[in-house]
Formats: structure tokens, sequence, C-alpha cells
């Protein structure tokens, strides 16, 4: 996308002013989130006036599903167009850093759109999806279509998993590690996959068993908060599906967003109970990654909706509540790294931590769409990508 840090005069018309607008708004999307950015910012940052806007998108929702299209499409573009296995790769690599916003305009802002808007999204999505498989079968022909595909998944959350975070490199050491990270996904033996079970009643389960009226609002909230989005939901939603009368859910959570924070919080202890427990059983650095991605994986398959809130809703936590959310992610990834330095000495922090997150990315998205539900194969990509992806 072009570039806005210096937008163009007022009152000229550039002739890529539209490129410029969705280039302006897919920062501001990205940085800010969708429902704290309005129309009058993203002309501000054009350097138009609100008006000029409205030529060219009728509203916010056109102008947001445009910027998510304009981030996938050069995907399915490059698997379509290149034949040669290694031009695929590398450029699949370069569009992952020139389109590095797109993993959180997908998961976080696009979740915020009409249903119409996202069956657009998705059909653009399955064609990425498709491609990727593709690249797969040129690995390995021999790939079943469900490996095929679960390996396409695999590709696409690695290269979308910049966007999770602010880690940088120099842009060609950047790219070949991206290109390492999906040939070691592409040369992963065939996966034999378990039967898939029936886990529709898992998604909320940080809340089950005996449910005190605190635990069945908690339980509604998270599901409501995953399934319709922060935004769109309400106390009174909260309390009918918990089946409490509106008034009397105030003598427990004092606002929405102390309900969001405090699933948030719940979700995010056992994550930090589970890494103590890994920590202090397995002394050996890659023993205790493979059992700590095992567990995170398995928790991930279990608490989907908890993983859906942690991916795109922290940003609905009041300002010091959202740092502290924040830092804590940040501490839980750290020890991670750790790890894997340790595991890996010829590793610095920085590659070390992309490494991490790409891993990170593959569990959380699978554990939202439900695409392959296999801990087993999760665990050897995963590992893979931490342990065996070369550098240099």
């Amino acid at each position: 996308m072009p570039e806005v840090t210096n937008p163009p005069a007022r009152n000229t018309r550039p002739r890529n002013r539209r490129a410029l607008i969705t280039a302006a708004a897919a920062d501001l999307f990205y940085r800010q989130g969708y429902a704290r950015v309005g129309m009058s910012d993203i002309a501000e940052a054009v350097g138009v006036g609100s008006s000029a806007l409205y030529r060219h998108f009728a509203g916010k929702q056109q102008l947001l599903t445009r910027v998510v299209l304009d981030e996938l499409r050069p995907f399915s573009e490059i698997t379509a167009e290149v034949t040669d296995l290694d031009q695929v790769v590398e450029r699949l690599a370069a569009a992952a850093l020139e389109h590095r916003q797109l993993g959180v305009l997908w998961q976080r802002e696009a979740r915020q759109l009409p249903e119409e808007q996202r069956d657009a999204l998705r059909k653009e999505l399955r064609e990425v999806a498709s491609g990727l498989a593709e690249v797969a079968r040129a690995f390995r022909p021999e790939l079943t279509g469900q490996d095929a595909r679960f390996r396409a998944w695999c590709t696409f959350s690695v290269l979308t998993s910049p966007s999770y975070h602010q880690v940088d490199l120099p842009r060609r050491e950047f790219e070949q590690l991206l290109r390492a990270m999906v040939v070691v996904i592409g040369e992963q033996s065939p996966h034999r996959f378990a039967e898939r079970r029936d886990d529709s009643e898992q998604r909320s389960a940080l809340f089950a068993g005996r449910a005190s009226r605190r635990r069945l609002l908690l339980a509604a909230a998270m599901r409501l908060f995953s399934d319709a989005g922060y935004t769109k939901v309400t106390t009174e939603d909260v309390g009918a599906a918990a089946g409490i009368a509106g008034p009397s859910l105030y003598n427990y959570f004092a606002s929405k967003q102390e309900l969001l924070g405090t699933v948030i919080t719940r979700g995010n202890a056992w994550l930090e109970v589970e890494l103590e427990r890994t920590l202090a059983s397995t002394p050996a650095a890659a023993d205790a990654l493979r059992e700590l991605l095992r567990s995170y994986i398995t928790f991930a398959f279990d608490h989907g909706r908890f993983i859906d809130i942690l991916v795109s809703e922290v940003n609905h936590l009041p300002d010091a509540e959202r740092h502290r959310a924040r830092q804590t992610q940040h501490a839980y990834v750290a020890e991670w790294v750790g790890l894997l330095c340790e595991a890996r000495p010829e590793l610095d922090q920085v590659r070390s931590r992309i490494l991490v997150q790409a891993a990170l990315t593959v569990a959380n998205d699978m554990a939202r769409t439900g695409a392959v539900r296999d801990v087993e194969a999760l665990l050897a990509v995963g590992a893979a990508l931490m342990l065996d992806t070369p550098i240099g």
C-alpha cells in the first residue's frame, strides 16, 4: 500500500487518492482499532476534507472491507500467477511484510463488519487458502487433501504472524526467515490426523463446572464477546444469556469492561500456572518448549472463545488495564523466547521472538477456525517452526 506519512497538500487531487485513503485507513484501523477511528480521522491523515472520502467510499464499513480485500488479494494473485516454487515462496514472504497489517485487520477488525461483507472477505480468504494448498502439494505431491489444507492454513498463519508484534529485522533477513518457515511447513512428513472430536461445548469451558451466578455471567460474556464481538454486546445481552435479570448483573460486575477484563485475567492466569508447571517439571529447554506448546494447543482447543477474545478484544479494555494485559502477554511470550534461546544458542532474541510468535499464531488460528483440531499435528508444525527453522 502507498505510504501516507507525507499526505498531499489540501485542495490537490493526486491520481492515487483512493489508494492513499485505503492506506491511511489500514494504518489507523491497525494501530487504533476500527471502533476508535472516524472518517474524519482518515480524512485528516490523507489531507482531505471528509466529503472527499465519501466520493470514494460510502462509509467506514465499505472502507474496511476494501482495506482487508486489498491486503488479502496479493496472496491469491501470487499463487495463481507464479509456477516456480522458489519464486512463489519468495514472493509470499515479501507480501507478508508488505501487507503486515493483514493479520490484525482480518482477525480483530473485520469481525465488526456485517455478515454480508464478512462473507466477501471469507470468499477471498478461501481463494488464498486454495492457492496455498497447491503450494503445499508442490512440496509434497503425495499429500491428502486434508493435509494440504492444513499446511495451507499453517502457512497463512506464519505469513500473517508479523502482524501481531513489532519485532523487526532488516527487510531481506526478515523475508529470508519467513521463507525458511514456509519451507519447514512444506517439508514436514505427511500427517495422520486423529478422528475429530465433538468439542462444541468446550469453547467456553474456562468457566465450566459448578456455576455460581458470577461464573454464569462470565461464561455468557465469553460466549457473546467471542461470537458477536465486544462492541455488539450489551450488559443486558449478557444478563439474558446467563438467565439473570439486567439490574442484578451490576451486583457482580460494575460494567461490560469489567466483565471483559475478568475473562482476560482468568485466562492469562491459567496460562501462567501451566507455564510454571512446565518450567518446574521439564529441565531440558527443548523438551520444556515442546511440553509448553502441547499444553498451549490443548488449552486453545478447549478454550477457543478465550483465544478469540485474547486476540481480538483486548483493545476495548481501559488504558491502564489494557497496558497490564499486554505486559502479561509480553512476559508470557518472553518465557518461550528464553527457552528457545537456551535450546538454540545460535538464535538471538529477535529471531527467537519471531519464531515463537509464528508458532503461537498457528495455534491461535487453528483453535479459532477449527480447520484442523489435532494436537499432535499442530505440535509437530509448531515445534518444527521453533526448533528446526534454519537461520542464515
